[in-house]
């Protein structure tokens, strides 16, 4: 064995060592952010949210905040929650929850350790992914591993990358945790492959091009699929108490802690719709490498349709926005077919129909 092969081949080992060594971190953060809900309890934002959704009268509401009783029998004003996001006329007006914390400081310091590891865990990660493009001397993401693991570093990266520019989505964090230890079990159980070259279809600097624009799109697909999929429970839950309705014991204490329905169905559509023409362009750039690699631009393979398919979707969902009858649970709906056709090109494509991608390998 050479000296070249030999140091490739301890790179591969350490890349697989830090990549284990992640998901035992990741971990960690899953058990923090569980403690994080369970400590969570009923904050005044959390009453204050459910009140100005049963009340939905004007006598709930000042122009300072919301008005409750005190214990010595007096009226006190409490500040008004500072992210509040204003539905449209004739919609609900309800102010976010206080996340997962529920305003508690063992909630919120259990909440900070969980993205303090979720931190520690994507620099292992990322330098495990860096280890196994160094063994293999190319772009990480030349077969179904190296883009699983690829993307959910990309997923958590962009989740940090919101919560550094102090958006709120801290509310997220479980469930993306969650996500990325499920990624990497399938990653390194079932889609394992080791280091090896590319075939000559490959070689070529669309590979960094196409597929990293292809895994940033998708990594940030999911984070808008979150925000949605929370969207539809966190509506539904607004609308029985909306009606009078009492939701059970466990849907009011998960779901008051959840921004608004107006504020999750704003951040997927604003992720969904700031990445949609990223997607474009990852759709462009395949069909050129497509034509310096097969000598065609367009020859209706499997990932080729099934892009398209995507691509189609998305902008279906981003048009029902625009469309009156079609905004709120319906345009959600189409937005979560749209991911979804976004995972069967990735996963059902490469693993159940014949392709040309197929020498991407698993």
């Amino acid at each position: 064995m050479t000296l070249a092969a030999a140091t490739n081949e301890n790179l591969a080992s350490i890349s697989n060592v830090l990549i284990y060594s992640a998901m035992a971190v990741y971990t960690l953060a899953f058990l923090a952010h569980i403690a994080e809900w369970v400590f969570g309890s009923r904050s005044k934002v959390g009453r204050t949210a459910a009140a100005l959704t049963t009340d939905a009268g004007p006598a709930a509401k000042t122009a300072a905040g919301p008005v409750v009783q005190t214990r010595a029998g007096g009226a006190a004003v409490l500040e008004r929650p500072k992210v509040i996001t204003r539905s449209a006329a004739g919609q609900r007006d309800v102010p976010d929850g206080p996340g997962a914390h529920g305003g508690t400081e063992k909630g919120d310091l259990y909440g900070r350790i969980a993205v303090s590891l979720t931190v520690l865990a994507f620099l292992i990660q990322a330098a495990g992914v860096l280890a196994r493009a160094l063994s293999v001397q190319r772009a990480p993401w030349g077969n179904m591993y190296e883009f699983s693991i690829t993307f959910s570093t990309v997923a958590v990266g962009a989740y940090l990358g919101f919560l550094a520019a102090k958006k709120n989505i801290r509310w997220m964090g479980l469930l993306l945790v969650a996500t990325v230890l499920a990624d990497l079990g399938i990653a390194t159980t079932w889609l394992y492959t080791e280091s090896d070259q590319l075939v000559p279809a490959l070689h070529s600097y669309w590979l960094w091009i196409h597929v990293s624009t292809a895994i940033f799109c998708g990594a940030v697909f999911y984070l808008g699929a979150v925000g949605t999929l929370l969207y539809l429970f966190r509506d539904s839950y607004e609308a029985k108490l909306a009606r009078g309705g009492s939701p059970g014991r466990f849907a009011s204490s998960v779901l008051e802690r959840l921004p608004s329905a107006a504020s999750l169905d704003k951040f997927a559509y604003r992720v969904n719709a700031a990445v949609f023409p990223l997607w474009t362009f990852t759709i462009i750039a395949g069909a050129i490498w497509a034509g310096d690699a097969w000598g065609r631009y367009w020859g209706w393979d499997a990932k080729e349709v099934w892009s398209f398919i995507t691509w189609v979707a998305y902008a279906a969902y981003l048009h029902a926005r625009a469309t009156a009858g079609w905004k709120g649970r319906k345009a959600a709906c189409l937005a979560l077919v749209a991911f979804a056709c976004w995972l069967f090109n990735y996963y059902g494509v490469n693993l159940f129909v014949n392709s040309l991608h197929g020498y991407a390998g698993v």
